[in-house]
């Protein structure tokens, strides 16, 4: 995957292994995006005022091709964040009522829920995934036991972001359509890293980013609603497409697509990302990367003795993965194998446990991989409690 290494702007003298957090646009995709930017900027009027429902349109088909959804079903967003807020400020909560995840879940929604649940005398409830995870039945009915007569809502990563576990979420979303219990998918992490179809798995609400594994520019963001499911949903910003003189495809298109003036070159270049995925091989680009990510699963959990989260399989784990640590001072080694090593990699807490968490893409290399590890195994011994 070297070769892929000079199509992004990374700076060549670091090791970057965390591109889950913010991802990596590819130089040609950020040369599109930079071409939208002066399109709007030489014409502001013609191109938000004229074109902006064509452009958006034929953005939105693009992406909706590879996700697996109707593009009247998906609206561009910043953030899978800003989605799923949405969702969560739109869904009629009432007193006594329980909205279900997992204690996987990013921090960020977490503090989310309990927002919107305090203030709609609601509870958020989160349902412990203990570890190691040896089967979907599993994780599958630890997660349902935590259902009663007054869950709502179920809320669940399709990846989770502190510990990089793929869940088995067409199983969990099947579960909660036939008891009636609205579904929530935080998709942050999935489009470019997994295959999706978004109607085949049926969930009322996903919320996902193209920033991140697909390689779009930042600030590209979708949130698909099932058709029967748009209705619920508010608009977090009251424009134009409220009560449009002007209907476009739907409500939820109208109230959604357009809030006001912004820059949407990142929205635009987001079929570039898929073009760019497509004429790289990427099916292969992703095989290569898994392996990675398995080497340091290998490597690592032989330098700690710490057993993984999930089993050895793809069906688990993809591009990113999250492995325990001793108990050690985790901001200092992450500081340290930065100011040290050059390697750019996040050391996290989850439930009391310090994790590594490795993001693999195609700019990738074994070396980077060896690397990260020549330095845990200096540094470990010097930050460990």
């Amino acid at each position: 995957m070297a070769e892929l290494r000079d199509l992004f702007l990374l700076r060549p003298d670091v090791v970057f292994l965390n591109h889950g957090s913010f991802g990596a646009c590819p130089r040609p995709v950020f040369e599109v995006y930079q071409d939208w930017q002066l399109e709007l900027e030489r014409q502001p009027v013609e191109f938000l005022g004229r074109r902006f429902g064509r452009l958006m349109g034929e953005a939105r088909q693009a992406l909706g091709d590879f996700v697996g959804a109707d593009a009247d079903d998906l609206v561009y967003i910043p953030n899978a964040t800003t989605g799923l807020n949405q969702v969560a400020r739109s869904l009629p909560l009432t007193p006594g009522d329980e909205v279900l995840a997992t204690d996987h879940e990013y921090g960020a929604l977490d503090r989310t829920w309990r927002f919107v649940c305090a203030r709609r005398g609601a509870h958020y409830v989160r349902q412990a995934l203990p570890l190691p995870i040896t089967s979907a039945q599993q994780v599958i009915e630890a997660v349902w036991s935590g259902v009663t007569e007054r869950t709502r809502v179920l809320f669940v990563s399709h990846i989770t972001s502190p510990t990089a576990i793929t869940l088995p979420v067409a199983e969990l979303v099947h579960r909660a359509r036939e008891a009636g219990i609205t579904t929530v998918v935080d998709g942050a992490h999935a489009p470019g890293q997994v295959p999706l179809n978004l109607a085949r798995l049926g969930a009322d609400f996903y919320a996902g980013n193209c920033h991140k594994w697909m390689m779009a520019p930042k600030g590209s963001a979708f949130l698909y609603a099932r058709r029967e499911a748009q209705p619920l949903l508010e608009p977090l910003v009251v424009s134009w497409g409220w009560q449009s003189d002007t209907p476009g495809p739907s409500r939820f298109i109208d109230e959604l697509e357009y809030q006001g003036t912004r820059d949407i070159a990142a929205y635009l270049a987001t079929p570039a990302a898929i073009q760019f995925m497509e004429s790289h091989a990427w099916p292969a680009v992703q095989h290569a990367c898994h392996h990675l990510v398995r080497d340091a699963r290998r490597k690592i959990t032989g330098l700690t003795g710490l057993a993984p989260a999930t089993p050895d399989t793809p069906a688990w784990y993809a591009q990113m993965g999250a492995f325990p640590l001793p108990a050690c001072d985790g901001e200092l080694l992450q500081r340290r194998l930065y100011d040290e090593f050059a390697v750019e990699i996040p050391i996290t807490t989850w439930n009391t446990q310090h994790l590594v968490r490795i993001s693999v893409q195609g700019y990738n290399t074994p070396a980077d991989v060896e690397t990260l590890v020549e330095g845990l195994t200096r540094l470990l011994p010097e930050v460990t409690r």
